[in-house]
């Protein structure tokens, strides 16, 4: 494929955003309500989607732009012990949910990605933080996968195309940092 044509295809992606902004919106009210109640942002997701969740959850700790108090977010997808340990041990299925289980509490707000709705840890790891009681958005493309009738609530990307949908899923993150920064930011 050329180039031009990866570039029309993100745009046309791009073009569809505002079609969810209201899910974005809703979305930002809950993390910031999280925040302020003293919960905490975990994310997790698969091969490029766990990606993302490590450089979301930096953003959130470190800054984005402004100066303010550090958020707590945690991506559960960088520990390579706990990841080997438990897939080793029981099964990849249940990787994510092992440590919603030690690391969830009903005041959180957890975020699985899963660009296809049908990532089968991340299934199980909203459905472990449902348990709990945490509020659970899934981050998917534009079908929703098995994720549609399972999570709370539902950022779905308009693509069906892997590559188009993660980069929603990032702009989307860094718009949500972006006004974590506007309503967080000491004066």
């Amino acid at each position: 494929m050329s180039f031009e044509s990866a570039l029309q295809r993100h745009m046309q992606t791009f073009n569809r955003l505002p079609e969810i902004e209201t899910d974005i919106r809703q979305l930002a009210e809950q993390v910031a309500a999280t925040f302020t109640a003293g919960g905490k942002l975990l994310f997790f997701g698969n091969g490029g989607s766990a990606a993302d969740c490590q450089h979301l959850a930096a953003e959130f700790v470190i800054r984005y732009k402004a100066e303010r108090r550090a958020l707590p977010a945690l991506a559960l997808t960088v520990d390579s012990s706990i990841l080997t340990a438990h897939s080793n041990d029981y099964s990849f299925d249940s990787v994510f949910t092992r440590q919603i289980e030690a690391l969830c509490q009903p005041r959180d707000l957890v975020i699985g990605l899963s660009t296809s709705g049908n990532s089968a840890n991340v299934i199980n790891a909203i459905e472990a933080a449902q348990n709990i009681g945490a509020v659970c958005w899934a981050w998917t493309g534009e079908s929703g996968g098995k994720l549609a009738s399972i999570a709370d609530h539902l950022v779905k990307a308009p693509s069906s195309e892997t590559a188009r949908i993660q980069e929603a899923h990032i702009f989307i993150g860094h718009w949500l940092c972006e006004e974590m920064d506007r309503r967080m930011s000491t004066p």
